[in-house]
């Protein structure tokens, strides 16, 4: 009798990926991921020139085997010829606020396509359709609002990130956070520093962000992120970084009328993160509603036995990168600076 031989194992297919602003703040850390999770990853970058820091990170991403195309999101059919052309199965937006509104022809593209399997647009902060920040922040809420609402007139599946704030020190007047350390000086605390906030490393927001897009659990819903070893408020973030510099630093107050005046001012995009600010830390709007609905679902419930990188070891890495800075730049007759001694504790959280 012949035994028949085994079945060869037939390699699992894993799904095109377009990611429009890949070289953004968000967008990189997603790209990365999406590279890391073995998915053909394709980037769309404009045509004409780009910044020298999204230069370098496109280079970064071409090394890592992303394929580079050029278009605009707001070309409706341009985006139809390149999904149609690379058999696209999922888009991922991570584009910045001056693009909010470009991703309609996107949306249209996707939905003249027809093809189109999950579809992640331009969100990953808070839930727009819950928080309501004072203007100028409001206006970019209504802007990823009517992207929201012509997704789901058009049936075309979705996943909505809602992954909070960054792990970093957030500043009131800064755009990209991670790009700064947290205070050597004194503490700017807002309010009475008792308003609390979830605050997730980008490289976790790139990693749950890729093992949503094919999980049928996430089809059509808004996918949290608060992870519980990462819930601070003001005052305890203070405390920490002083535990990681070893000292003590004075504190400021930032008061509600401050923010306000801050976001009235109109200066984009200082005035943006004004008003966010003020919907987090004194309004609350991380914490003001569940996320037990039918169309909500929290990121830890999906994937429990992933770990989410603790504040406490991305503050780490801020002592560390200050250390370092401060040893190449040092007489190395000078005696060391105890201020930038770093503790260095990693951790990670469930």
């Amino acid at each position: 009798m012949t035994i028949p031989a085994p079945a060869a194992s037939v390699p699992t297919l894993k799904s095109p990926v377009l990611i429009a602003g890949a070289t953004g703040f968000i967008g990189h850390f997603v790209a990365d991921a999406c590279l890391d999770s073995g998915r053909p990853t394709y980037v769309l970058v404009r045509s004409t020139p780009i910044s020298p820091s999204a230069a370098k990170v496109l280079r970064s991403l071409e090394e890592k085997g992303a394929i580079v195309l050029h278009g605009l999101i707001n070309d409706k059919e341009k985006m139809e010829e390149i999904l149609k052309e690379h058999k696209i199965d999922a888009v991922i937006s991570a584009v910045g606020g001056d693009g909010i509104s470009d991703q309609l022809g996107l949306v249209q593209a996707i939905k003249a396509v027809g093809t189109i399997k999950r579809f992640l647009p331009s969100e990953f902060g808070h839930d727009v359709d819950r928080a309501d920040p004072v203007e100028p922040g409001l206006q970019m809420y209504n802007e990823k609002r009517k992207i929201r609402r012509s997704i789901e007139e058009y049936g075309i599946p979705y996943t909505y990130i809602c992954c909070n704030s960054i792990a970093s020190w957030p500043y009131f007047d800064n755009t990209h956070p991670l790009e700064v350390l947290p205070p050597l000086d004194k503490f700017q605390i807002y309010g009475d520093g008792n308003m609390k906030a979830y605050f997730v490393a980008g490289t976790d927001i790139g990693k749950f962000t890729m093992k949503t897009v094919d999980d049928v659990r996430t089809l059509n819903k808004s996918v949290h992120f608060r992870p519980s070893c990462n819930f601070y408020n003001m005052n305890e973030l203070a405390a920490l970084w002083e535990k990681k510099i070893g000292r003590t630093l004075p504190r400021a107050t930032v008061t509600e009328e401050d923010l306000l005046a801050a976001a009235a001012e109109n200066r984009i995009p200082e005035s943006i993160v004004a008003s966010f600010t003020h919907d987090i830390f004194i309004k609350g709007c991380q914490i003001n509603s569940s996320v037990d609905g039918p169309n909500d679902v929290e990121v830890s419930s999906l994937y429990p036995d992933e770990a989410f990188r603790t504040l406490d070891e991305c503050f780490g890495d801020f002592v560390l990168g200050l250390n370092e800075k401060h040893v190449s730049s040092r007489d190395e007759n000078a005696p060391p600076n105890p201020m930038v001694e770093p503790l260095i504790v990693t951790a990670t959280c469930a």
